[in-house]
């Protein structure tokens, strides 16, 4: 059998989002592939300590996440790559002349670092797990690396922010725009570099946008059935949804498990 190095998004496509949980279909076929010979990683845009805790937790060991700037393999972090400073800097400077408050993550952990209260007091505390230390010296451009950057520009204002472009961003919530790497395809190429392996071997699963980025004719690309529109016609297979397993079932149609 052909060896495929499978990359698998988390959310919505491991993971049932009702639940949080892994579809257990889903976990059985990743445990089977790697049995028949083949590559397995996942491929977030979660933040190394974040996903680790998820592939830790279902025994996988290989991973492209930090938006495609980060590679794990074999449980090792071999690369994690900071956005381009710079950039990050003119995002800063253009949310201190428009009254947007904003945070900024320097490191591999949860903490994000704020010069004052203005990001909290515009959007509230974020969802997930944060700790904010506010450091009213804190010189943005003496920050060795940026990891992220949040603004706290609401979705109906976010034409105003005329420099959004310069960094991959994306929204989750309506009330701040996530300055984050979006390279989902860079990381999977750096990876199959890594393992001196064809790209044309690799096979990506994804359900939303910020998967649209690993779509590509390089390679085969998998759509869930409870995917986004847009996914799903640039896709070259579509398969069930996640939690009806559809990644099982797409593993069976193509005869690697």
């Amino acid at each position: 059998m052909e060896k495929k190095y499978l990359f698998f998004d988390i959310d919505g496509t491991l993971t049932n989002r009702a639940t949080g949980g892994i579809v257990p279909s889903a976990k059985e076929a990743l445990q089977r592939l790697e049995e028949n010979g083949h590559f397995v990683a996942i491929a977030t845009g979660r933040a190394h300590y974040k996903a680790e805790k998820f592939t830790k937790a279902n025994g996988f060991k290989n991973m492209v996440c930090n938006g495609g700037n980060g590679l794990v393999i074999d449980e090792e972090l071999v690369m994690n790559i900071p956005l381009e400073k710079e950039n990050c800097i003119r995002i800063i400077e253009e949310a201190d002349k428009l009254g947007y408050g904003w945070c900024l993550v320097m490191d591999d952990t949860k903490d994000v670092y704020i010069r004052d209260t203005l990001f909290l007091e515009q959007v509230g505390k974020r969802k997930e797990p944060t700790r904010y230390i506010i450091d009213d010296t804190l010189d943005i451009y003496a920050v060795e690396n940026y990891y992220k950057v949040y603004v706290a520009i609401p979705a109906e204002e976010e034409e105003r922010f005329t420099m959004k472009s310069l960094v991959g961003h994306l929204r989750f919530e309506p009330e701040y725009l996530m300055f984050q790497p979006d390279n989902k395809r860079g990381g999977i190429l750096n990876m199959m570099e890594y393992l001196e392996a064809d790209k044309k071997d690799v096979v990506v699963f994804g359900d939303d946008y910020n998967d649209m980025d690993m779509f590509h004719s390089d390679w085969l690309s998998i759509a869930m059935g409870n995917g986004c529109q847009a996914l799903k016609e640039k896709a070259d297979y579509v398969t069930d949804t996640n939690v009806n397993d559809g990644i099982k079932k797409a593993c069976e149609h193509f005869g690697w498990i």
